[in-house]
């Protein structure tokens, strides 16, 4: 009974298959879906767009590469270098002993004024100098009294005429014991070489000191520069006279103008940098070690033209290119660039005042492309 049943079932299913592939092939035959087809003719009108209707325009404007552009103004353009210094004396004299011995008698302090040749202190041990001054001294008094005898003498004729240039020279020897001694006795006596203010002292009284020890730092205020680093790339560009614009944290809220007074003629070879010092026009208070902020004008130029660095391609062969729209194509140009900018970069040759050039969308343009503007211009 059972085998019968499956027997039973098998033949249904496939009596309903046999069905399903018969219905299957009458549609495929019969072309209901399309009525103009069923006598064999050409596809109906309807499915078709004719030549020169909306669908084609449509098609057209998608195939235009969509651009942004933006219309070229000459204007005033001033290439400016930014950089931080501080404020330092380039006339210093560190002062040292010219002996070995104590310190004594040091007049001076951090902040005092010091006048050209004035004894800032003394190294002692001077006793044996002294004594060989006066006797120095001593001696060339002797020697001029002598050659003022013998030179009586030689007039009256009484002495032959060679006396008197030995007793001159006796006298020139003296005079030179008494220079030789006078600079000895100063070896104790450390002064001034110019005017200044003394801004270390590195010893005190008693200290004992060595030959060429350091005793005292002064720099001259009047030698006060603003001294900073440019970088290698633009280390070039910097020459004496430059314009510059300072700020100086010791004075909020103020710019002072000055210029570029030295350059320094080799680099850093260690921070690949150029030292420059400038100097400010009008006399302001500085103290060594100030914080100035600084922009220097490197160069000026009165109609620049400037378009934004996206719009400036370069080429496998190193060629700066950029588009511009004529006529609703997009036109090659080779451009040579110039000053960059806050985003912007100079356009030397190739460009006119006036042109749209495509500062979005470029990267795919050849010359002669249609484009399309975007409307509202840039994004």
């Amino acid at each position: 009974m059972r085998q019968r049943m499956i027997r039973f079932g098998a033949a249904v299913l496939v009596a309903f298959l046999g069905c399903c592939a018969t219905v299957t092939a009458h549609a495929q035959k019969t072309p209901e879906s399309d009525p103009g087809r069923a006598d064999g003719s050409a596809p109906s009108p309807a499915l078709k767009p004719e030549k020169g209707t909306s669908g084609v325009a449509e098609v057209d404007k998608k195939a235009a590469v969509l651009v942004s552009t933006e219309p070229v103004v000459a204007k005033a353009l001033n290439k400016t270098l930014e950089a931080t210094g501080s404020v330092v004396a380039t006339r210093l004299a560190r002062l040292a002993s010219p002996v070995e011995g104590p310190v004594m008698d040091c007049r001076v302090r951090e902040g005092d004024f010091v006048k050209r040749g004035q004894r800032v202190l003394s190294i002692g041990r001077n006793t044996a100098a002294q004594a060989q001054l006066a006797a120095a001294q001593a001696a060339f008094k002797e020697q001029e009294q002598e050659l003022a005898r013998i030179t009586q003498l030689v007039r009256s004729g009484a002495i032959p005429a060679a006396q008197l240039e030995t007793a001159r020279s006796k006298f020139e020897n003296a005079r030179a014991q008494v220079a030789k001694a006078k600079e000895s006795a100063s070896d104790y006596s450390v002064a001034a070489p110019w005017d200044g203010i003394v801004s270390k002292v590195l010893v005190r009284d008693g200290d004992f000191v060595a030959p060429r020890a350091a005793l005292v730092e002064m720099f001259d205020p009047r030698s006060l520069v603003i001294r900073f680093a440019v970088p290698e790339v633009q280390a070039t560009e910097l020459h004496p006279d430059l314009p510059v614009v300072a700020q100086l944290d010791a004075y909020p809220g103020k710019s002072f103008r000055g210029r570029v007074q030295r350059v320094y003629p080799e680099l850093d070879t260690r921070m690949r940098s150029r030292t420059v010092e400038a100097v400010l026009d009008q006399p302001l208070e500085l103290i060594p070690g100030m914080f100035a902020r600084l922009v220097v004008h490197l160069a000026s130029v009165p109609d620049a033209l400037m378009v934004p660095t996206e719009a400036v391609l370069v080429t496998p062969k190193n060629e700066r290119i950029l588009f511009v729209v004529q006529d609703g194509k997009a036109v090659r140009r080779k451009v040579e660039t110039g000053i960059e900018q806050s985003g912007r970069i100079q356009i030397v040759t190739g460009l006119k005042a006036g042109e749209e050039v495509v500062v979005a969308g470029n990267e795919k343009l050849k010359d002669g492309v249609e484009v399309r503007v975007q409307e509202g211009g840039r994004q």
